[in-house]
């Protein structure tokens, strides 16, 4: 049963995360953390970081990380394949009717529409994981890290993959210290 689960978890938010992987985190979050409990926010944070600190799309590295940790090689690979599954399956099926009607007025505004929904769930999932580092770490060290990580992305123009693998080292060292 834990495959169908593993399935279920991936395949759903990849069918309603419009945007690829970015998009559909907070729809994997809600599964793998609140519906199935197989991990913590916490737990999953750590995941989300690690998984963006590695080249490739987030939403497979997450999917056969979860899905080896629940259910072994073969639950990573039914995570996988229920993570790309609706691509897969949409692409196939829509890239007629979207060639079709790709200068319609209507098909443009979708997009634009949907865009501001994608950033309020973002916002939601980052408001989420700013409450559970504050919890863990304490509010001074929580905005410490928020305002460098600020500084090294936007003003020293640092690569994110850097800045994340700087957080996970500095993780590593106050966990020892």
């Amino acid at each position: 049963m834990i495959y169908w689960y593993l399935f279920l978890a991936f395949f759903i938010p990849g069918i309603l995360g419009y945007g690829g992987g970015p998009a559909s985190i907070p729809l994997v979050e809600k599964e793998v953390v609140d519906r199935y409990g197989w991990m913590t926010t916490q737990e999953f944070g750590e995941v989300l970081a690690l998984g963006n600190a590695l080249p490739g799309p987030i939403a497979t590295k997450m999917a056969g990380y979860i899905g080896y940790a629940e259910g072994g090689v073969l639950g990573a690979t039914v995570a996988l394949f229920a993570s790309v599954a609706p691509s897969l399956i949409l692409m196939v099926l829509l890239m007629v009717t979207l060639l079709k009607y790709k200068d319609s007025p209507k098909v443009k505004n979708i997009t634009k529409l949907v865009r501001p929904v994608i950033a309020v769930l973002l916002g939601a999932m980052t408001l989420q994981f700013f409450m559970t580092s504050v919890d863990s770490s304490g509010t001074i060290e929580t905005v410490i890290l928020v305002v460098l990580s600020y500084w090294l992305l936007e003003i020293r123009k640092v690569h994110p993959a850097l800045v994340i693998l700087m957080a996970l080292v500095y993780g590593a060292l106050a966990g020892i210290i």
